[in-house]
């Protein structure tokens, strides 16, 4: 099996080391990710600027561009041979209900599936992240899996690990997206020159988190696996948008 591993936190990353070293016995892994911290990146592509990649002394393939470029730079011509799967992460932080629309790590793995290769986005739930192995041997699990019962058509996993030592997991659970609270205010400050600068705020809390959400069960130590879907149509307007233009 030929496995492409990406992330949005950089080719340095402890979470991609570590699922790099969890899934190199599934087969020929080949690591292309971003040469820095592109967390919140989403899908964004980098159209204005030629992009380069290096090899670092892992041997990891890093890009100066987002981690939407370096999934699409492999598959559509860096490798010799298409991946059998994408793996985006380890993430250092949950991405769980609209964390996902901003995800730089879901982004990686959105990509794989929009070119039509399955693709599984594994994040770490605590931005205090330390349990990595944890979420590298669900990882394995869960490829594995697939090995075993090929899929018919490409698919996108958004998988949520609790940071915990792997024994005091509570088990897996299919979920959905859960929902968010609106954002915190933007934080204004003053830089060394005197200039009004802002920072973007924190995300919100939990709003939509009771049972069956990627939120109810991370706090409940278990394994989060959310299928996603790229079909942004709201099915439920059509009509009512057809009334404002007469059609």
């Amino acid at each position: 099996m030929r496995i492409l591993l990406s992330n949005d936190d950089g080719y340095f990353a402890p979470g991609l080391q570590a699922l790099a070293e969890a899934l190199a016995p599934l087969g020929e892994v080949t690591v292309v990710a971003p040469e820095r911290d592109r967390s919140g990146a989403s899908n964004s592509l980098t159209l204005d600027r030629p992009l380069t990649v290096r090899r670092s002394h892992l041997g990891y393939q890093y890009v100066n561009g987002t981690p939407t470029d370096c999934v699409h730079l492999a598959v559509t011509g860096l490798l010799e041979h298409l991946p059998d799967i994408v793996v985006s992460g380890i993430n250092h932080g949950a991405n769980m209900g609209d964390d996902t629309i901003y995800s730089g790590t879901v982004a990686a793995a959105t990509e794989g599936f929009l070119l039509g290769v399955p693709a599984i986005a594994m994040s770490l739930a605590n931005h205090h992240a330390g349990n990595y192995a944890t979420a590298g041997r669900v990882a394995a699990d869960l490829v594995r899996r697939i090995m075993s019962h090929p899929p018919a058509a490409p698919f996108l996993l958004n998988v949520n690990v609790p940071d915990l030592p792997h024994d005091q997991l509570a088990g897996t659970e299919v979920t959905r997206l859960g929902k968010r609270h609106k954002a915190e205010g933007v934080v204004r400050t003053t830089n060394p020159r005197g200039q009004t600068v802002y920072w973007v705020g924190a995300a919100g809390m939990a709003a939509d988190a009771g049972p069956g959400t990627d939120f109810h069960a991370v706090a409940n130590s278990r394994v989060s696996i959310t299928p996603l879907q790229m079909d942004l149509t709201h099915f439920g307007q059509i009509d009512t948008v057809r009334t404002w233009i007469g059609a």
